[in-house]
């Protein structure tokens, strides 16, 4: 079923959409080696490859889609592509910059395919596929170099430029939904959607646009510095799907901000928090039940529309999240119209 054939938006109306849980905690299950990410395709690469994720969508595909079907089995109504580093600028970190459009194009294939197939058996709950895109590990608001504030590593346009080769790919491999997320820097952002917009004008088409930006601390402030009413007001120029947080916070620390959001926006309201708060050594050990039971509140209160996980998260905690989230009505936007 295609996505001119289903309205989204008219069923976000509805029902709250479920989104997948994390891909990266997924792909360390599989414990793959060197020699795995380089398949046999690059097996005399002249660069390390292995923490290249995006890469086993060439080298490990079955992998890729077998994480995909096991979100969808959980419940998920969208799952995202393994493209959150697809772009020249976080690829060059492994000299993979002409491999880009190839990561992309097969990322979004990989998903599209498991998603139809689950569609195909269910027609009633249609599986969608977020092309998902980063932040890239270079930001145009802020120095990496203390002593010298004015330098930037990147500039808006060569930003724009790499966004838009990616959005290209996704969109090429068929895409339902483009995801701009994990926003520290929403310039950055701005940039991606300055590209997305120049795809959507040359080719004449629409495609729903999530943002999802991330509270990096008790601060309630993105990296780069914004309260959610600023981060809200930077990317509410263009008309989205929807705009939410990720990342960085667990399930019970982002809900004020979501509240704030909420209380402030006509678009539908996305969350895909950490499983916890990170332990000493780098891991989320929030349980299913414990993240099931802080996103009931966001529920009871009506603040989402669309609700998954991001670092630490698997399919046990989506089945969680999608067999709670089923029993309440989404949050409603009538009041801003």
């Amino acid at each position: 079923m295609e996505i001119e054939k289903y309205d989204i938006s008219a069923e976000l109306e509805k029902r709250i959409f479920v989104l997948d849980g994390a891909m990266g905690t997924m792909l360390q299950q599989y414990n793959f080696s060197e020699d795995d990410f380089r398949g046999a395709r690059f097996k005399d690469y002249p660069s390390p490859l292995k923490g290249n994720n995006d890469l086993l969508s060439l080298t490990q595909p079955e992998a890729i889609a077998e994480v995909h079907a096991k979100y969808f089995e959980a419940g998920a109504d969208i799952v995202e592509t393994n493209t959150f580093s697809g772009t020249t600028i976080a690829m060059a970190d492994y000299n993979m910059e002409d491999l880009v459009y190839e990561l992309n194009f097969e990322s979004a294939k990989i998903a599209k395919q498991v998603a139809e197939k689950f569609t195909k058996e269910n027609p009633e709950k249609p599986r969608f596929v977020a092309g998902s895109i980063g932040p890239t590990n270079k930001t145009a608001s802020l120095s990496p170099d203390v002593n010298r504030p004015e330098y930037r590593a990147i500039t808006f346009n060569e930003l724009r430029i790499a966004y838009k080769q990616q959005v290209e790919a996704l969109i090429d491999g068929s895409v339902d939904i483009l995801l701009v997320e994990t926003i520290f820097d929403t310039l950055n952002a701005k940039a991606a959607l300055f590209a997305i917009d120049e795809v959507k004008e040359e080719r004449h088409i629409d495609i729903p646009i999530m943002v999802s930006g991330t509270i990096t601390d008790a601060s309630g402030r993105t990296l780069s510095g914004q309260t959610v009413e600023a981060f809200l007001t930077s990317i509410s120029h263009i008309p989205l799907l929807s705009v939410g947080f990720n990342c960085a916070l667990g399930a019970e620390q982002l809900k004020p901000y979501l509240q704030r959001l909420s209380n402030e926006t006509k678009f539908y309201i996305s969350a895909h928090p950490n499983a916890g708060l990170p332990n000493a050594f780098g891991e989320y050990d929030e349980s299913p039940e414990q993240m099931q039971s802080y996103i009931e509140d966001y529920l009871k209160d009506g603040l989402i529309n669309i609700i998954g996980g991001c670092c630490g998260t698997s399919p046990a905690h989506i089945k969680a999240i999608a067999e709670v989230a089923k029993n309440y009505q989404p949050r409603l936007t009538q009041e801003f119209a």
